[in-house]
């Protein structure tokens, strides 16, 4: 058991994917979706768009629906474009997109709040690190189940940087 398990996996340098819940089936769904991807770039030559793989992701778990994956993904990427996508869904696949901020776990009541009153459009990187790490904080200070920190992954055009947050004792 332990309480820095990552929840957070590279795709590609332009996609990330976020899975909270059973940890098994993470893992699996993980596993399941890399290999789709690496299809796809063997087949089409290029890494798959964000809102691509979320269809795909969401494609995954209704085939599923009858004996579900207990993970609730989160994707977040930037398009060839440079445009942000970001997209949620529950176990059967069900797809919300969001232009702000999606909200997964063990503790969404005490975020939510937290993130609507602190994000603003047009955020700068460091800005927007510092934001995310407030609402982090904040909720993982208000549930037990939240673990002990988190990492924060900010895309850019340029680069991934990639911080790690603490909130409890080790």
């Amino acid at each position: 058991m332990t309480c820095d398990t990552p929840k957070v996996y590279k795709i590609h340098d332009k996609l990330y994917l976020g899975l909270s819940g059973l940890q098994t089936d993470a893992t699996t769904l993980y596993q399941r979706l890399q290999f789709r991807h690496n299809l796809y770039k063997l087949r089409e030559e290029r890494d798959m768009k964000p809102s691509t793989f979320g269809h795909m992701l969401s494609n995954a778990l209704y085939e599923r629906r009858f004996g579900p994956y207990f993970a609730a993904p989160v994707v977040a990427g930037l398009e060839p474009d440079g445009t942000p996508f970001l997209c949620g869904m529950d176990t059967i696949g069900a797809i919300e997109t969001a232009k702000d901020f999606m909200i997964t776990g063990t503790s969404p009541e005490s975020l939510y709040g937290m993130c609507e009153s602190m994000w603003r459009p047009d955020m700068e990187a460091e800005e927007l690190f510092e934001t995310v790490a407030q609402c982090l904080m904040s909720g993982c200070d208000r549930d037990a189940l939240a673990g002990w920190g988190a990492v924060v992954h900010v895309i850019t055009k340029d680069k991934v940087v990639s911080r790690t947050l603490k909130t409890r004792m080790d």
